[in-house]
């Protein structure tokens, strides 16, 4: 039994520091590009779940807006925005961060949705702001969402 509590009370102790870790979106730093360098989480993204979050409707919904010819299964890409195909050739990791968090910092007039922010620009509306009805706003994506975004966007190396 105590070593049941030790075990919980670490992973407690382990997922804590996990969060203190994150950065808050408000703030994030750019560089003078807007390149974001820095992860958001400390930890590495998983290319897998970055290309669920891009196919759901209810999440990222790149798809909506973005053709990329490796999640063909799904149906309905964009033609709004860019191919992504070769996106991972194109970019850094920081640069594609960056576009993620803001895509206006990058290229002004953007109409790419800001995936990390919760200030500072038009929000696309109360159903996409999670806590907008409680007076809180959150991003439209967690921290790791973004990373696991820009880990699957680096494996996009092909055109």
């Amino acid at each position: 039994m105590k070593r049941q509590i030790m075990l919980a009370a670490g992973l407690v102790l382990a997922a804590t520091s996990l969060q203190a870790d994150v950065i808050a979106p408000n703030d994030v730093v750019a560089n003078e590009y807007g390149e974001i360098a820095a992860s958001l989480t400390g930890q590495p993204g998983d290319p897998k779940r970055g290309a669920e979050i891009m196919a759901s409707r209810g999440a990222g919904n790149c798809l909506a807006c973005h053709q990329v010819s490796a999640l063909d299964e799904y149906a309905w890409h964009g033609e709004v925005g860019p191919s992504l195909d070769g996106v991972g050739a194109r970019w850094d990791e920081a640069g594609l961060r960056g576009l993620i968090v803001n895509a206006d910092t990058m290229f002004p007039q953007s109409i790419m949705p800001s995936f990390y922010r919760v200030s500072g620009y038009i929000r696309p509306g109360d159903a996409f702001t999670g806590k907008a009805a409680q007076g809180e706003l959150s991003p439209l994506l967690a921290a790791q969402d973004v990373e696991d975004v820009v880990a699957y966007l680096m494996t996009l190396t092909d055109y």
